[in-house]
């Protein structure tokens, strides 16, 4: 017993001497590429761990880690990244931090008038050892980054076939033109400093010596061009002259809530954001409604007894909820494609050319578009949860409104649709938050195209919030707006957020009045 139990116990050890380990290794790691809030969860994810594991009063909370782990990088992180993300101006021309973006202007050179030019001959050793060896108008030998001038003769150079070219430097032989292409990412690295310049690859032939375009002055936050004397001020994150003239990348700045303010106050950014968001609504509404009315429909056929073949249709109806969503989509944007599609092409045969219809092409004939084939698509579940609520509801209070001389309409307003109303309101408000969030139909069939005319904004007339923010990030005239995006991402979790609470409470709501029924 004291032997198994010393084995447990020092298999736990070693188990959390590896976790300590990588988190440490991880953390270094992040620290050198400077995300230095990053650097600090994994030391304190693995810190609660080892106290949770080692501490016997925190037993039970062993079994709930795993859990509140993922629940941390899955959901929280990505909550809160996208929240601080909304109060910068993160997107084309922001994307690195200040110090990132700096390091990369500063990295920048340029060719001073006369700069020296050396042809050159490049080594390796078997330990991989880069060597050259560089002429011009003086002879420098270039090893562990580091230009020293040398006279030739020099006995480490050696020319082994008497051709006048050296074939080895010591140990190291000279390489071919075919393995310096091989390692020119490498080569293209090279900035080595002699002489107040820098010295870095021109071609596969040449070294060229250079200078520093840019100084920066961390004091007056100010970028100075060495070439041309020009001063850049830091402007919103980028280094802007007097002139207007600006140098890139630039970096993140703190701007606050002006994203959100942008959203609600700016004209050009408002206007087409309150007519997305209205579309949201309206489609998701209009989704629910329409699915579940044809769903109860052909639920409520379907359940009757007398109906023959009722297995068949069964099968039938509930096709469209066993292929694919993105394939049924396709199809569909095939199928009403203006000119090719076979929709069109029955009207115009049946009617003429007049009754071609723009179903995509035109702004509310796409939304109707959207509808139509959300309906086609969300039909079916409607019918399978509401057959499976009907077979709950019992006979007898059918059987007594009979004898009350109920019509089938009184039958079903009083008792079909009260009763199935009970368990299926949390599926509808369900419905509701997932076609507020279905971009996979709106970018599949319509990419929320037609455009609104005159949005400074990537904006769609069928684009629904989620496809709205995926364009902002991604598709932009004016380049990737990610800030505005994270602003717009964070609306949409307090919507669903909103949505979901309303959802919680109303089944607690639904299972207290069950009990009374």
């Amino acid at each position: 017993m004291r032997d198994s139990f010393l084995l447990r116990h020092s298999v736990k050890i070693l188990g959390l001497g590896i976790l300590a380990a990588l988190a440490i290794y991880a953390s270094s790691s992040l620290l050198v590429s400077g995300s230095y809030v990053l650097a600090a969860l994994p030391i304190l994810a693995a810190g609660l761990i080892t106290y949770i594991f080692l501490s016997p009063r925190r037993y039970p909370i062993r079994w709930l880690v795993p859990g509140l782990l993922f629940l941390f990088v899955m959901v929280l992180y990505p909550i809160g990244y996208t929240f601080v993300g909304s109060l910068t101006d993160l997107g084309t021309g922001h994307m690195l931090s200040k110090e990132q973006a700096i390091e990369q202007i500063l990295g920048r050179t340029y060719t001073p008038p006369g700069a020296e030019r050396y042809a050159y001959l490049a080594f390796q050793g078997s330990s991989g050892d880069l060597v050259f060896l560089l002429a011009g108008r003086e002879t420098l030998l270039i090893t562990d980054g580091k230009a020293t001038p040398i006279a030739l003769p020099d006995e480490r150079f050696v020319d082994d076939d008497g051709d006048g070219r050296f074939d080895r430097y010591g140990d190291s032989r000279r390489l071919e033109t075919r393995e310096i292409i091989a390692l020119l990412p490498t080569l293209q690295k090279l900035a080595v400093p002699y002489a107040g310049l820098t010295l870095g690859l021109d071609s596969l032939t040449e070294f060229e010596a250079q200078a520093p375009k840019y100084a920066y002055d961390e004091a007056t936050e100010t970028m100075t061009d060495l070439e041309t004397g020009k001063a850049y001020t830091a402007i919103e994150g980028i280094f802007t002259s007097p002139n207007g003239e600006e140098i890139y990348p630039g970096y993140r700045v703190w701007i606050g809530l002006a994203n959100y303010v942008r959203l609600f106050t700016s004209t050009a950014i408002s206007g087409p954001f309150a007519r997305v968001f209205l579309w949201t609504v309206a489609f998701a509404l209009l989704s629910v409604l329409l699915t579940f009315a044809l769903g109860l429909g052909l639920a409520v056929l379907l359940n009757d007894p007398h109906l023959r073949a009722r297995t068949v249709y069964r099968v039938l109806v509930i096709l469209p909820y066993a292929i694919p969503s993105f394939m049924t989509i396709l199809v569909w944007r095939g199928m009403l494609n203006q000119n090719f599609g076979v929709i069109n092409q029955a009207l115009v045969s049946l009617f003429g050319a007049g009754a071609r219809v723009p179903w995509l092409a035109d702004a509310w004939v796409a939304k109707a578009a959207c509808i139509l084939v959300n309906l086609w698509l969300g039909y079916p579940y409607m019918m399978i949860v509401a057959l499976g609520a009907l077979q709950s509801i019992p006979h007898e209070l059918y059987e007594a409104s009979r004898v009350d001389g109920a019509s089938r309409w009184q039958q079903f307003r009083k008792i079909t649709l009260p009763m199935l109303l009970m368990p299926l309101a949390p599926l509808l408000v369900g419905s509701f938050a997932f076609n507020f969030n279905n971009f996979n139909l709106i970018y599949l069939l319509t990419g929320g195209t037609p455009p609104v005319p005159g949005a400074q904004t990537p904006a769609g007339a069928t684009d629904i919030l989620l496809s709205y923010t995926y364009r902002l990030s991604f598709e932009g005239d004016r380049g990737n707006q990610l800030g505005l995006a994270s602003a717009v991402s964070v609306i949409i979790f307090i919507v669903i957020a909103t949505i979901s609470a309303i959802n919680f409470r109303m089944t607690g709501t639904l299972e207290e009045l069950s009990k009374n029924v």
